[in-house]
Parts: C-alpha cells; sequence; structure tokens
C-alpha cells in the first residue's frame, strides 16, 4: 500500500536510493544535488543501508568510481549537476561504451560561465550523444517513480546502458511536494537484485574492461550501442507497464494533454509542464482549442510518438530550457523537427528558448506562445523559426 508524505526531490530520490540499497555510491558534492549524497550518508551512518559510499575528490572520479563498481559486479550510483556532469564528460563515453547501467540522479543547473547555479537543461542536453538514457520529470512524485524504474530498464540485458533520472535544480529538488511512496518490501521486489553475466569478479571467467578498440572493431561496438538504445524503447515501455501493475501509476514515453481536438500544441520537458497545464486550462475555458505534450523520455527519443501526436495539429512551439548554439535551435526542437520530417501534413514548428539560467516562466508567457501561434495558424505564414523568450532588450519580442 502507497504510503503518502511530503517530501523535496531530492529527498524522494535519496529515499529511493535507499530503498533499493545499491551496492556503491561514489559521491561528489554540487548544487544542487549536493543533498541527495548527504541525506543517503546519513543512511549509511545509520546503518540503514549496506552501501559502500566512496567520498571522492571529483565528479570525473565519482564516475570512474562508479565504473569500476560496476564493471567488478556492483551495482552503482552517483548523483551530479551542471559542471559536475560536465566534469565526468570523458567517463560518461566510457560507461555507455562499456555497456555499464550506472544509475545517475541528475538535479539539472544551468552551464558556466557566467556561472550560475539556477534551472535549465544545459547539463543534461550537452550530454544527450553520450550513450546515456535520459527520463526527465516533472514533479517529485515522477522523479520518485522514474528512479525506481531506472536500474530495471538500465540492466534489462539487451539494453545494458546507463540511465540519468533527471529533475529541474531548486524548482522540484528543493521544494517540498505531497508524495506516495512505495514500502521498502515492494520496492526492492520491483527493482530486484543486479544479476551481470560477465563482470571482472567472476570467478573462472577472466575479462578486460575498458581495452583499447582498434579500427577493425570499433565501429562494431558503437553499432551495439547503438543497437542497445534502440531496445531501451521496449524495456521503457515493459518496465512502466509493471510498474503500473504494481503501484498503478501511468508513464510512457511522453504524456498527451488536452490533445484531442487541439489545434496549437507546446512540446517542453519538465517542469514547465505544470505551467503549461493551468495555461492550457484557461485557454480551455476560453473555448481555444490547445494542447501540449510532455516529453518524459529523451533518449531514446520517441520520434514515432511525438510525430503522430503532433500530426494533427497545425502549428506547434517547441520549448527549450537550453540554448543549442547551433544557429537554428535548441536540442529538444531539433529532435522534434526531424521526427516530424515525414509526415505527410507537417505542423508549422517554431522553436522558444527560454528560461535560461533560471529565468521564469509564467502562464501569462506561455499565453504569448498560444497567441503567436494561433497568428501562424490563422495566417498560414510560420515567419521566424528560431525565437527566446522573457530576455531583456531593447527590442520588440517576437511573441
Amino acid at each position: 500500500m502507497s504510503i503518502r508524505e511530503r517530501l523535496s526531490g531530492n529527498e524522494a530520490v535519496a529515499h529511493a536510493m535507499r530503498q533499493i540499497d545499491p551496492d556503491v555510491f561514489a559521491a561528489f558534492p554540487i548544487t544542487p544535488s549536493t543533498e541527495i549524497p548527504q541525506y543517503f550518508a546519513q543512511y549509511v551512518a545509520d546503518g540503514r543501508v549496506h552501501t559502500e559510499f566512496v567520498p571522492v575528490e571529483s565528479e570525473h572520479s565519482s564516475m570512474s568510481a562508479c565504473i569500476g563498481a560496476q564493471a567488478a559486479g556492483a551495482r552503482a550510483v552517483t548523483a551530479t549537476s551542471s559542471c559536475g556532469l560536465a566534469y565526468m564528460y570523458e567517463m560518461l563515453y566510457v560507461a555507455a561504451s562499456a555497456r555499464l547501467p550506472i544509475t545517475l540522479a541528475v538535479v539539472n543547473r544551468a552551464l558556466s560561465g557566467p556561472i550560475n547555479i539556477n534551472n535549465d537543461h544545459s547539463d543534461s542536453m550537452g550530454a544527450r550523444d553520450a550513450g546515456w538514457i535520459q527520463l526527465y520529470a516533472e514533479n517529485n512524485q515522477e522523479v520518485y517513480d522514474n528512479y525506481l524504474q531506472a536500474m530495471r530498464i538500465a540492466e534489462t540485458p539487451d539494453v545494458r546502458l546507463p540511465i540519468m533520472v533527471c529533475q529541474d535544480g531548486f524548482i522540484t529538488s528543493h521544494a517540498v511536494e505531497n508524495i506516495l511512496l512505495e514500502e521498502d518490501g515492494a520496492v526492492k521486489a520491483f527493482v530486484g537484485e543486479y544479476r551481470p553475466e560477465h563482470y571482472l569478479l567472476k570467478p573462472g571467467e577472466p575479462m578486460a574492461a575498458g581495452a583499447y578498440d582498434t579500427s577493425p572493431f570499433y565501429m562494431e561496438h558503437k553499432v551495439q550501442q547503438a543497437r542497445a538504445m534502440v531496445n531501451a524503447r521496449r524495456a521503457i515501455l515493459d518496465v512502466a507497464a509493471d510498474f503500473e501493475r504494481t503501484f498503478g501509476r501511468r508513464y510512457g514515453f511522453l504524456e498527451e494533454y488536452r490533445m484531442e481536438d487541439a489545434e496549437t500544441a507546446l512540446v517542453l520537458i519538465g517542469s514547465t509542464v505544470g505551467t503549461a497545464r493551468a495555461c492550457v486550462d484557461a485557454l480551455r475555458a476560453e473555448g481555444r482549442k490547445v494542447g501540449l505534450i510532455k516529453v518524459r523520455v529523451f533518449r531514446p527519443f520517441p520520434a514515432p510518438e511525438l510525430a503522430a501526436a503532433l500530426s494533427r495539429v497545425a502549428a506547434a512551439a517547441v520549448l527549450d530550457k537550453s540554448e543549442g548554439f547551433s544557429g537554428c535551435g535548441g536540442p529538444l526542437f531539433a529532435d522534434t523537427r526531424s521526427a516530424c520530417y515525414d509526415l505527410p501534413r507537417r505542423p508549422a514548428l517554431i522553436d522558444v528558448v527560454y528560461g535560461l539560467g533560471g529565468r521564469d516562466c509564467t502562464v501569462d508567457d506561455l499565453r504569448r506562445v498560444y497567441d503567436h501561434l494561433d497568428d501562424i495558424r490563422r495566417s498560414g505564414e510560420t515567419g521566424p523559426v528560431y525565437l527566446h523568450m522573457g530576455q531583456r532588450s531593447s527590442e520588440k519580442e517576437v511573441l
């Protein structure tokens, strides 16, 4: 039976970690993820877990320690944010290429510089092509539920890829919300034990990990990684289906809200979805046919499902909470536009980069985006595709 509680997002992740009781937690603090190892260290001190808690000197070292532990046959976890994730960058690729299902709690924070400790998605989006599965949470309940599902997804035999469980720094990580927690025994049974087929400490089976990969072999291994990411699609849905049967809460690649007859829509990730829902409800009350699509799984990217959802609307705005510096939009927009390319009837698509460095995004801001989409729908003219919203400027904003 579910237990009603009030926790912050960081507490929810630490609580899930305690229930799972991983073998190794390699820890180095960085705002706003510091509370996760802090809470977990208390569990270790109190004897509530059997985890080997390894304080290290940097985030690069924390991921290195996780790689060593996971390769040896242990279940390894860590947490980080922002520049900490960037400092891990080299080792993110090593973990993925070695097919080590490490679980990383990412508390999203803007990247330096200039230095900024508030929320946007530039850290995890910068690592989007490192070969890691990425799940994003709208609220504290979802980050807890995502964490419970993460290890089973990552450890699926034909997947075996590391996984990031992402949440918005301070907005969810430090905000206290009502949450349903599951009983320890039920969580332990759902997640199960880690049973790797091959590992360094397996008796009678000597092996190497992280060996030099010459040109006759490197591409084959990269293709295997690519296929594993494709296989992760099925694993995500299978684990979500079992999660719903076990705990009653439903998840998928994305979530459609009031899209049944929508003429315009937003596509977005993370906690801003809650603000967007309030905006959709207000506009629906005025008789306007608007909807939104929340992307929960960014890697593997749910291209077929997202394209199908957008095929029914005339115009849509993709909201990127990170700047892609591509000169033509952010990362969510790039993948969304690509997903829609083969549609026989494509919606008009624009990208709106917003919320960088924690810049607020309100219901009124999103109303302006919907107003702009209505102008596009009525005129048939898309106009500028690559827009920024919420910045101070002497120039009038397009939106």
